[in-house]
């Protein structure tokens, strides 16, 4: 895991800093970066930089990833026909699996294949998950009946469990490989350059986050099939399996021009080995004849030396800092799980556009890269104008609060929604749905309830049963054909009496039908208005006759009442969120590098993005195991959760003491002669190694942490 990241973002997080990168500089950066390449590939590539191929993979692999997931909620609601709940909970499995294996990914590049060939062949991987995914989302497969629902959702769900879980392990294995394979192929005294294309290289993740999140749901709003136009999933997955194939032959194609390090071990597993002895030792010399230490780390002075015990002390003391933040990661994560459930219940109208509930997304990275160089230029030095101590770990503090008051906002949405939803069966109940088709008012009685039901009008009544069914009196048809209004529907008869429209239409505001009678030139249309989310029953009286007032005698009955909550109402709390994101994310990382010792930054790399793993795994838990039947009452939840942890959080930064990783390592190499032991002696050439890199590293990092306004501080990913 690269030593030449500075600073590891997120995994939604995503800022360029107060120095905005235009596609002008772009064309420079890759002039200038002609030569950048490995020593033996200068000469022979001076026209083509290597640089260039692995920023085009990154933007496709970007692309490709977060293009899948900005679609795949509602994949798993209206494709596979899972709950929210289920399918909020296999979302978030999912994220938590490409959050655990990065460190998989790292160790074997790290330890075995080196960085290149771990990318090539878990890319393919990566590839080959895309493209079954593409092919799950295919219902022609198992749709025999041609009614445009698949028969054997079985095979369709396997297919889907499995290209994600080697979506997972490919972009999971290549994220920490990446960016560090662009640090190799620059020299020690290419420092300014190496840190324009971490610039660049950020630059491009933005791009195709955003680009991918916008463009995906467009692609699946579409219609596409054989026997029956269904929303086009196939398109919204094979377009991101396209790019990443995109991504995997440029990558191959630069091959050689790359250099190419060999592994060289991995600290990662180093740390873990020194711990491990420690606590065993520890563990073998329980009695009271041992004498006590003054810290469990020190047991593994009989086998490691002294400065990197302490370096491993000076990472733990972080790593007990990260304990409270998945909960931060539990709460963000859901903008795109339970937040894009929330939007298909909202109007999403805007007027001169119609934006899709997946679309919404887009606005957490909008949002960044406005207020990055907001909080960068003015909050934060208005801050230290007015000569207030807002610490990094204070920061984080604020920012936890935010991403809590994001879901309080989110809450009050839902409340809204509510109001404007009808009573839907709990599990304990049944629907039924009654039709009064004669021109006479009737009396209906469904379990306890005693409802009166005029002519022509329908009624939904919950029972209380063992098992829930629908039983709905009513006579199905599909749609055939399209007209340019939006929707055609053709009868086979006239005698028809019950209407119930199947599928979605890909017009919102009207759908136009016809009904053909037997008889020539027997024809009426009838248009409709509806709205987002609305429900109706076209009603055909009993005296309806072909003519030019047969419209008359066809009466609409509305179900479900449009969504009148509008989708705007969710800008407030992607708001806070963002705002949260900024604060924590930025400065946690910021704070966490400037804690840890220099040749241990990849193990802080590892423990960022475990707490994003654990934090989905919250969800999960708690999605599944909270009895809570409404959504506003699981968000009041989850903010309360992390108000408490925030508490937390800011007790633990009061007693938090900071350090100087550099100073401390130093203190180790200019011990005496005299004041080693024996077996440390052997091992003072490479102390006074570590001094001088760990000198050099220190004032790199004074100079790259001196403000936000740092080159590689202001660059944040969604990696």
């Amino acid at each position: 895991m690269g030593s030449y990241i500075r600073r590891w973002p997120g995994p939604r997080s995503s800022c360029l800093g107060s120095r905005q990168l235009s596609l002008v500089s772009l064309w420079f950066y890759f002039l200038s970066l002609k030569d950048s390449c490995g020593e033996g590939t200068r000469s022979r590539h001076t026209q083509q930089p290597c640089i260039f191929f692995i920023v085009v993979n990154e933007f496709c692999e970007r692309f490709s990833y977060y293009g899948m997931r900005a679609v795949l909620v509602l994949y798993f609601k209206y494709f596979l026909q899972w709950d929210d709940d289920f399918a909020t909970t296999i979302y978030h499995t999912f994220v938590a699996l490409c959050y655990l294996t990065p460190i998989l990914g790292a160790i074997v590049a790290d330890s075995w294949l080196g960085k290149f060939k771990t990318i090539v062949y878990l890319s393919l991987v990566y590839t080959l998950g895309q493209i079954i995914m593409a092919i799950s989302a295919i219902h022609d497969i198992t749709d025999h009946n041609k009614d445009g629902t698949p028969d054997d959702m079985t095979l369709h769900i396997a297919l889907s469990m499995v290209g994600l879980l080697l979506i997972a392990l490919g972009t999971g294995g290549i994220k920490p490989c990446v960016a560090a394979f662009g640090g190799d192929q620059f020299e020690d005294h290419q420092e300014k350059q190496r840190s324009t294309f971490f610039s660049i290289f950020y630059l491009s993740i933005n791009a195709g986050s955003l680009l991918s999140t916008i463009i995906t749901p467009i692609l699946r709003a579409q219609e596409c099939g054989i026997h029956k136009k269904m929303q086009c999933y196939p398109l919204a997955f094979g377009v991101p399996a396209a790019l990443m194939v995109v991504a995997l032959i440029v990558f191959i194609v630069g091959s050689g021009m790359y250099n190419k390090t060999a592994p060289q071990g991995n600290i990662i597993v180093k740390v873990c080995r020194c711990i491990g002895f420690a606590i065993k030792n520890r563990s073998r010399h329980r009695s009271s004849q041992h004498p006590k230490r003054e810290h469990w780390m020190d047991w593994a002075d009989e086998k490691y030396d002294k400065l990197l015990i302490a370096q491993v002390k000076m990472v733990l003391k972080v790593l007990f800092l990260y304990i409270p933040l998945p909960m931060f990661w539990a709460l963000f994560d859901q903008q795109g799980s339970r937040w894009t459930l929330q939007a298909t219940t909202l109007n999403g109208n805007f007027g001169f556009m119609t934006i899709q509930p997946d679309q919404m997304q887009t606005v957490n990275p909008i949002l960044i890269l406005v207020l990055v160089p907001i909080m960068d230029s003015v909050i934060y030095p208005l801050i230290a104008k007015c000569k207030l101590n807002f610490s990094p770990l204070k920061r984080m503090t604020v920012g936890m609060f935010l991403a809590a008051l994001a879901f309080i906002a989110a809450a009050l949405v839902q409340i809204q929604i509510d109001g404007t939803l009808p009573t839907f069966p709990s599990s304990s109940e049944s629907q039924a749905k009654f039709i009064n088709m004669v021109d006479r008012k009737l009396d209906i009685k469904a379990g306890i309830n005693d409802v009166p039901l005029e002519p022509y009008m329908v009624l939904q009544c919950c029972l209380e049963s063992p098992s829930r069914t629908t039983c709905q009196l009513m006579v199905m048809f599909h749609r055939e054909s399209k007209t340019d209004v939006c929707e055609h529907v053709t009868f086979s008869s006239a005698v028809r009496n019950v209407l119930v429209l199947t599928g979605v239409f890909s017009c919102y505001t009207s759908a136009k039908f016809s009904i053909k009678g037997a008889g020539p030139g027997q024809e009426c249309f009838f248009e409709q208005q509806f709205g987002f989310g609305s429900s109706y029953t076209m009603i055909i009286k009993p005296n309806f006759t072909f003519g030019a007032d047969c419209q008359n005698s066809i009466q609409p009955v509305m179900d479900m009442s449009p969504n009148t909550v509008h989708m705007a109402w969710q800008i407030p709390q992607y708001f806070l969120m963002t705002a949260g994101e900024v604060v924590f994310s930025v400065t946690g990382l910021e704070f966490s590098y400037s804690q840890a010792p220099s040749n241990m930054k990849s193990v802080l790399q590892a423990g960022w993005l475990l707490t994003v793993a654990v934090g989905n795994i919250i969800v999960l838990i708690i999605s599944e195991a909270a009895t809570l039947d409404d959504q506003w009452a699981e968000y009041i939840l989850f903010a309360s959760l992390l108000v408490l942890v925030c508490i937390i959080f800011a007790v633990m930064a009061y007693f938090y003491t900071y350090m100087d990783p550099a100073k401390i390592e130093a203190q180790f190499a200019e011990r005496k002669p005299e004041e080693l032991e024996p077996d440390e002696k052997d091992r003072k050439k490479s102390l006074e190694m570590t001094k001088k890199d760990a000198v050099e590293n220190h004032k790199e990092d004074r100079r790259s942490s001196r403000g936000s306004s740092s080159d590689e501080e202001e660059v944040q990913t969604k990696i």
